[in-house]
């Protein structure tokens, strides 16, 4: 049925929306797409509502061309599940967690594992049932601390999650393989740019798993990539480690004092005009700076840490909190360093945390297991190795050690990646310098072994009638932010340029005049092509200007535009217009129904043989 806009549900917004920081949160709301209910979420109006579901529908395609089979779950979980895997205290507080009128746990699911899991427990039971790949497309939930940008990061959002159940590695790496041939199907018939980079496996667990990422300036992750085809999260980067360093020649470590250095600047300033080097100046790579966080466990447990990394870089609080996951992270502030006086704050260093300290002990916990304690956890970045010489905090207000060397002078309890990474860094697999980019996580994939089939028993008889545990894969896309991806890659300054097969409407018809005719012809092209089965929205508003059809019509972002208008009187013409590459062109209208019928065959088909 024929759309016009005199009944349609849009109206547009001439104002970017108050809270709205980027491209696709503005134009999403501008163009009457989404509209704010709530923090992090958005009601889907009917123009949002069809570039959704054609997202889903291109998802759907290729989950089913690679052979997987569609279910779908509640969203309302009951909680022993998560219980059983853990995963009903490791989530913290972005689970949304609800109790029913029988006091009975439940939750708004952020992901499926643990249904997936169960529901082929409870249906298969042989090798023979097994490869198998179900998915679903679904509404998730997740309490974000700081919901942001629309649909990228909400709290509640659209998402494909798929399952792979396979008897071993082998079947798991092909079921991995075939999906990620599928992601890059999916990504590239939508028309958007993607890089796979390997990324920590988290929370979710696994051996292995790589994100999908849009390049984007507004993107939340970092990620890095060599000349040499290395690519990778900013998260999930190792730090190739030096060889250790011959210490035998170097001085023997001294406090020194250093009034009035506040930061690794100042310290190097005064380093260089009291105490010079003989070899060269100091720098801030020859400190080492620790810092003091807070680890709160999904247990609720707290826990301070301190994090030591060469002082010319900092710690990068993403990538901590990728290597403590699943503990929440946060900066220790006065309270936290109350109950631990060997901490000076401004002049921390390791001979007094971690295995330096004192005041460490080892002790038998509830099962006889030795623990240590009485002193903070100390963790090091990895280019800090043996032999390697630093000026760090004296442990004592004004006062620093020159030529502190490691594993001479201290040790620590092990190593971790938390310092920034760098456009320069080398790549750890040797294939160059890294350069860094900005990206929208838009797909996730995971192999996750045997975790979740094991906590929750899902077992099958093999060849020889004994019970294996399935391996098995997860492997998400976000389609609400797909959505927002597409807006941020494809828009200008006057709004929204969809790529026809993701668009609400393939063409718009717009009558600008008031003559009878400008609406008669108007009218019978608009009916003409959507009776040959293309998405026409009519803009026959009669008491609005010609200048407020043509804004709506660049705001709503439809691939093609004919306008009838003064030209049908003048020249018996309409003219055509093209949204992504500007060009307009004038057509006979008695010519023009079949022309745009050709010109829109063409770019679907374009659209159909991507991927």
């Amino acid at each position: 049925m024929l759309q016009r806009m005199s009944t349609a549900f849009i109206r547009t917004l001439r104002e970017d929306p108050a809270d709205a920081e980027v491209a696709s949160h503005k134009l999403l709301v501008r163009a009457a797409y989404i509209r704010r209910t709530a923090p992090g979420i958005y009601t889907w109006l009917p123009l949002g509502l069809a570039t959704l579901r054609k997202i889903e529908g291109i998802v759907r395609e290729e989950m089913n061309r690679m052979g997987a089979q569609e279910v779908h779950f509640p969203a309302l979980l009951p909680a022993d599940p998560y219980k059983a895997t853990g995963r009903w205290s490791e989530y913290g507080p972005t689970l949304f967690k609800l109790a029913d009128r029988k006091g009975g746990d439940y939750l708004l699911a952020p992901t499926h594992e643990e249904m997936f899991t169960l529901l082929v427990k409870d249906m298969y039971s042989s090798y023979k049932d097994l490869p198998l790949s179900i998915y679903q497309i679904q509404t998730k939930y997740r309490d974000e601390a700081r919901p942001r940008a629309g649909v990228i990061r909400g709290r509640e959002f659209v998402m494909k999650d798929s399952y792979s159940f396979d008897m071993d590695e082998e079947g798991l790496e092909a079921s991995y393989q075939a999906h990620r041939e599928a992601y890059k199907r999916i990504f590239t018939r939508l028309g958007l740019e993607f890089v796979p980079v390997n990324a920590m496996a988290g929370a979710m667990g696994g051996s292995h798993s790589e994100e999908f990422l849009h390049p984007s300036p507004v993107g939340e992750d970092t990620f890095v990539r060599s000349a040499g085809g290395y690519a990778a999260n900013a998260e999930a980067v190792t730090t190739p480690v030096p060889p250790a360093v011959d210490a035998s020649a170097e001085p023997a470590a001294v406090v020194v004092d250093t009034p009035d250095c506040p930061t690794i600047d100042s310290l190097v300033e005064l380093l260089n005009r009291r105490h010079p080097r003989q070899d060269r100046p100091w720098t801030a790579a020859d400190t080492l700076k620790n810092l003091v966080v807070t680890l709160t466990h999904p247990d609720g447990g707290k826990e301070l840490l301190v994090v030591g990394v060469p002082g010319d870089r900092d710690v990068d609080m993403k990538r901590l909190e990728a290597a403590v996951a699943p503990a929440e992270v946060e900066l220790a502030v006065e309270e936290d360093f109350a109950g631990h006086p060997e901490l000076v704050r401004g002049y921390i260093g390791p001979t007094a945390i971690g295995p330096n300290s004192p005041l460490r002990r080892a002790e038998l916990d509830e099962q006889g297991r030795e623990v240590l304690t009485g002193s903070v956890r100390y963790l090091l970045d990895p280019r800090v190795v043996d032999g390697t010489s630093w000026v760090a905090g004296a442990n004592s207000v004004d006062q620093h050690v020159l030529h502190l060397v490691k594993g001479r002078d201290f040790e620590a309890d092990g190593t971790i990646e938390a310092a920034e990474v760098r456009a320069g860094d080398p790549a750890p697999d040797g294939s160059g310098p890294l350069e860094l980019a900005r990206g929208i996580e838009v797909g996730h994939i995971f192999a996750l072994g045997r975790k979740y089939a094991e906590s929750l028993g899902l077992t099958v008889l093999d060849e020889n009638g004994k019970a294996r545990v399935v391996t098995m894969g997860s492997y998400g896309i976000g389609v609400s932010r797909v959505m927002a991806a597409l807006a941020e890659a494809y828009h200008d300054d006057a709004g929204l340029a969809w790529p026809i097969q993701v668009a609400p409407f393939q063409l718009q018809v717009l009558a600008t005049g008031k003559e009878e005719a400008v609406f008669d012809t108007a009218q019978e092209l608009a009916a003409s092509l959507d009776a040959e089965g293309f998405e026409v929205l009519y803009d026959d508003r009669r008491k609005v200007s010609a200048g407020v059809k043509f804004a709506d019509a660049e705001l709503l972002g439809v691939p093609f535009t004919v306008v009838v208008g003064r030209d049908l009187a003048k020249a018996g013409t309409v003219e055509v217009r093209d949204r992504r590459s500007g060009e307009r062109r004038s057509v006979p209208a008695a010519e023009a129904a079949a022309e745009l019928a050709q010109v829109l065959r063409a770019a679907l088909a374009e659209a159909a043989a991507l991927g």
